[in-house]
């Protein structure tokens, strides 16, 4: 064992990954990060829940403005052509179908796609599941990004969900620091895996039987420029 993805190469092959045109949700935490990592010559749509579409990276150090935040309320851009909106318009957006891939932070994801990504005890926060359920619901894909374990070493991926669900079956591939593992009706299929480790290493820190692809290959951020 050896490598591990940062917060940042996660969202940078997450990025990679969105297929050119799409129409993306970028969720609390970690999938905010996308937004500075879309290729060159890449037109993604980045829709933001509280009414934005358009988002651009973040800006440059003394150019931030903070009437233009991402869900995390961190300051953004706006590309050429981006539009604002009411909550509500961002909504109906959502519940219509009409985002293809929501990216999502989670606490926990089940072998089955369950999600949990709100808890009833988070430290200084307001217990609620938010926007997350409609965006499971809503939309044609869900991706979860998130770190493979917990602070104290403990899977986040489980045969069952232990925190309360944010959507039942909805998840279909995990970006961890460790892998790319998709959800399949055959179960947890690991389609990349980090450098230096193997399967066996990837199944002790995860609490549910995975599957490794025969076409796998190894988990790393695409080289700059690419």
């Amino acid at each position: 064992m050896s490598a591990k993805l940062s917060r940042q190469d996660i969202a940078r092959v997450a990025a990679h990954d969105i297929p050119d045109g799409a129409c993306v949700n970028l969720g609390i935490g970690l999938p905010t990060l996308i937004a500075d990592y879309v290729p060159a010559g890449v037109e993604l749509m980045l829709h933001s829940e509280q009414g934005l579409l358009g988002l651009g990276p973040a800006p440059a150090p003394g150019e931030e403005d903070y009437d233009v935040i991402n869900a995390g309320k961190s300051p953004v851009t706006l590309l050429p052509g981006a539009s604002v909106f009411s909550h509500s318009e961002s909504f109906l957006m959502i519940r219509g179908g009409h985002i293809q891939i929501a990216c999502l932070g989670a606490f926990q994801v089940a072998a089955n796609g369950d999600l949990a990504n709100w808890t009833v005890d988070a430290p200084n926060q307001i217990p609620g599941v938010g926007g997350a359920m409609d965006l499971a619901a809503g939309a044609e894909q869900v991706w979860v990004l998130m770190e493979h374990c917990t602070k104290d070493g403990q899977p986040r991926i489980l045969q069952q969900c232990a925190y309360p669900l944010t959507a039942p079956g909805c998840v279909d591939r995990v970006y961890t620091d460790l892998a790319v593992i998709d959800i399949t009706a055959a179960g947890l299929v690991v389609r990349r895996m980090a450098e230096g480790w193997t399967l066996a290493d990837l199944q002790a820190v995860t609490g549910a039987p995975l599957t490794l692809a025969t076409d796998w290959s190894v988990y790393r951020p695409p080289v700059l420029g690419e």
